[in-house]
């Protein structure tokens, strides 16, 4: 179901979760209904603030949440991006997607919500 989701509606990750725990039509309700997005192939010199200022431009950030190392709690090119509304996450993704922010390219997608623990590259 989440991959006819997807063909059906582009703004649907074809991502999943490996660590995600529920069925396909789970992971499909949830990713429509989410306000998280992934943000990708970040350098790991960005800095929170940096995503803030640029995200916040699609819409009011709620959180940012770096994507840290497991052993040496630094950067290692990921974050979270959880908007107040779904509206305000679309426009992130179709807006930012392939944006350049400290000379990398980095990718914006729907993310099924943070937990904590996720955090950990």
């Amino acid at each position: 179901m989440a991959k006819l989701l997807k063909r059906l509606n582009p703004s649907i990750s074809a991502y999943k979760d490996r660590r995600f725990e529920g069925d396909d039509e789970d992971w499909g309700r949830a990713l429509v209904t989410s306000t998280t997005l992934y943000i990708g192939n970040l350098s790991f010199y960005t800095r929170e603030e940096q995503i803030y200022e640029v995200f916040s431009k699609a819409g009011h950030v709620e959180r940012v949440i770096m994507g840290l190392d497991k052993h040496n709690k630094t950067p290692c090119g990921f974050a979270f991006v959880v908007y107040c509304t779904r509206g305000e996450g679309e426009a992130g993704v179709r807006y930012l997607n392939g944006t350049v922010l400290d000379e990398r390219v980095v990718r914006v997608d729907h993310d099924w919500g943070f937990v904590e623990g996720r955090q950990w590259g």
